[in-house]
């Protein structure tokens, strides 16, 4: 017995382990299974074989014409009575939908009565040899049961039997010879046997066919099946079980036609783990799936039952896109999101922004009308707003806003301007002094990016430095502004020691140490000249790769100055693991001086840095007032418009009296 015939019991009732005890009920379920199923083609063959069986009846009473004229009356009145009669019966069941076995025995029944109905009267005639011929005409009837329906096989055997001992009875009583007797009597026999046979015959070949069409059916079920797993394999991370990036782009290929055709709005939110990459480091890879595969659980509840879908769009990025209406709606759904995951309570005691679980930052954008727009205009919008989300702090949801600078369409002319900013010369360096408040000299300069459209007109720094480090441009940038300083520190032996800001991306940079030694060599210029400002703010983390890029620039001579003391969570950190040569304090705790309590914060914090060690610069200085007091608090630099504006590098070379220009070189900063 075939396997797949065997699992298709499955489906009606559940399959126990195959024994050979159990090999008979199997097989009699399947028999079963194969009736029922074939109960269709006998209720669909019914109407239409018993509609031609009394046809061809009817019309043999043309026969009762020619061989029996005496009765033909009689048995064509038979004929008519038994068909009609069993055509109406069978009409009737099948309109109040009798079961199968009614029709059968309808059928069977007419062909029964249909050959005593006739019989009966032909046995009257007085055309006796006629009549002993014609008999064979009831070999007609036992056939018809075997061939003609397809009635079960014991059924139509029962039936032909019924016919056969009705033709041995008649043929008995007719009056002829014995050998007429034998030959007629073994010929019914051969025709019950025969037909037999080949109902028999066609019943096991629809078996037959019963079986091999259920294990075609398996075998195209278990392919489909297995299609359709392969299909959503494809189209699922193996980790989080959500859809892949491959899936969402198809379902947000479907929603942006949705949008093109018919105006159905719709949001996508990009979801990034708040730094994922210390968690993963410190906790292992198991947490670290571990945790993406809870993140991603909960997730998925909010979203589902917010008729949203949600997939795994990078390394531990998640995408969700939403059928929202108004923007409200978006931004509900976002901070919906970021509170689901906070509620999580995912201990992350490895971040350094005072907050010790695990958090999301969530930057969306929703559909709107402009001029040529694409399907991946809405993910780069929702990239600027995570990206916005996360420089905001993270743990906080952004929302796109065309009219903000940050994220606006104009970043990304900014960004094209960026490329062409140093081949067109459309950035520059000025330099703002940096003066120490012992001695009242100016110690050293900070130089500063400046941009300029090709119209001239400026950009601000605070929205084309964002655009250059989300965009890499910063490298390239960095890279030529490191240069220029050296060029100026060789052209210009005055200058004692210029900072140079340098983002967390230059540091993360593979060779961006090399890259410095080389502009060193290039210009001629001893590393103790310059100082690299490496700000303390939440995108700098301290793994090894920066660490080991510090230790190399410090091996070259350069200072390294930590920038915005006190804005961020890592400064302490910081402060452990380098040894900064100045420690620049933010401007805002100088400016809190005006209260007790915010001057008492800031002699805390100068408290501190002295007892580290490191030379301390306070920015922001803007009155005689402020640097009088950091005269009294012994301040060892200065820095704000107060000291000095930012200007062009010849701008301040009366700043250094020549007797001074040598000491300077020989004490650089």
């Amino acid at each position: 017995m075939s396997d797949y015939a065997i699992s298709a019991l499955g489906d009606l009732a559940p399959v126990e382990p195959v024994t050979q005890a159990q090999a008979l009920p199997e097989a009699a379920e399947l028999r079963r299974l194969f009736h029922e199923q074939s109960q269709a083609a006998r209720r669909a063959a019914a109407r239409p074989g018993l509609y031609i069986a009394v046809v061809v009846y009817l019309f043999f009473a043309v026969a009762d014409l020619l061989l029996v004229p005496d009765v033909a009356i009689y048995t064509i009145t038979a004929r008519f009575a038994v068909g009609v009669s069993a055509l109406a019966i069978l009409e009737t069941l099948l309109r109040f939908d009798a079961r199968t076995e009614w029709l059968d025995a309808t059928c069977a029944g007419a062909i029964i009565l249909g050959y005593i109905g006739w019989l009966l009267p032909t046995a009257a005639s007085v055309n006796h040899e006629s009549v002993s011929y014609y008999m064979v005409f009831g070999t007609i009837f036992m056939m018809s049961a075997n061939l003609f329906f397809t009635f079960r096989f014991r059924f139509s055997v029962v039936t032909s039997l019924l016919i056969l001992s009705i033709l041995y009875v008649v043929n008995y009583f007719v009056p002829s010879s014995s050998n007429y007797k034998l030959v007629f009597g073994a010929f019914y026999v051969s025709c019950f046997v025969f037909t037999s046979y080949i109902n028999w015959k066609l019943n096991r070949e629809r078996y037959n066919v019963f079986l091999n069409a259920l294990e075609a059916r398996n075998q195209h079920k278990e392919a489909t099946e297995r299609g359709k797993a392969l299909l959503r394999l494809s189209r699922t991370d193996p980790l989080t079980g959500l859809e892949n990036r491959r899936a969402v782009d198809e379902r947000l290929r479907d929603l942006w036609n949705a949008w093109q055709l018919h105006g159905s709005t719709f949001a996508v939110l990009l979801i990034d783990v708040d730094f994922f990459k210390r968690f993963n480091d410190h906790y292992g890879h198991q947490e670290g799936d571990r945790c993406l595969t809870l993140v991603a659980d909960s997730l998925r509840r909010l979203v589902e039952m917010r008729n949203a879908s949600i997939g795994r769009y990078g390394g531990e990025e998640f995408i969700v896109l939403s059928p929202l209406q108004t923007l409200e709606d978006v931004a509900r759904l976002s901070e919906e999101i970021r509170e689901a995951v906070e509620v999580l309570g995912i201990t992350h005691n490895e971040r350094r922004d005072g907050t010790q679980f695990v958090t999301v930052s969530v930057g969306a954008a929703f559909t709107r009308d402009q001029a040529g727009t694409k399907l991946e205009k809405i993910i780069h919008e929702a990239d600027r707003a995570l990206y916005l989300a996360k420089a905001n702090g993270r743990n906080c949801a952004r929302l796109f806003d065309p009219n903000d600078p940050q994220s606006s369409d104009e970043s990304e002319n900014i960004a094209a301007l960026l490329k062409i900013a140093i081949e067109r010369d459309l950035v520059s360096l000025v330099f703002q002094p940096i003066l120490s408040v012992r001695s009242g000299q100016v110690e050293a300069l900070e130089a500063l990016m400046r941009l300029t459209m090709p119209d001239g007109t400026a950009v601000p720094p605070s929205l084309f430095i964002p655009v250059a480090e989300r965009t890499g441009a910063i490298l390239e940038l960095g890279r030529w502004a490191i240069r220029t300083a050296c060029g100026e520190l060789m052209a210009n032996e005055h200058i004692r020691t210029i900072s140079v800001n340098v983002s967390p991306v230059q540091l993360k940079a593979p060779g961006f140490a090399a890259s410095v030694a080389a502009a060193l060599g290039e210009a001629g210029v001893p590393g103790s000249r310059l100082a690299f400002e490496i700000t303390e703010g939440l995108e700098m983390e301290m793994h090894s790769d920066v660490l080991r890029c510090i230790s190399d620039l410090k091996l070259l001579g350069i200072k390294i100055w930590l920038d915005d003391f006190g804005t961020g969570f890592a400064g302490l950190s910081w402060l452990r693991l380098i040894d900064f040569d100045v420690v620049k304090v933010d401007r805002s705790f100088l400016h809190d001086c005006v209260s007790p309590r915010g001057q008492a914060m800031f002699r805390d914090i100068v408290g501190l840095l002295r007892n580290r060690g490191q030379k301390i610069l306070v920015e922001g200085v803007e009155s005689e007032e402020q640097m009088d007091l950091l005269r009294k608090l012994a301040i060892d630099l200065a820095q704000g418009f107060h000291v000095g504006r930012p200007a062009r590098a010849e701008s301040f070379r009366s700043f250094f009296p020549p007797s001074r220009r040598q000491k300077a070189l020989g004490n650089p900063l």
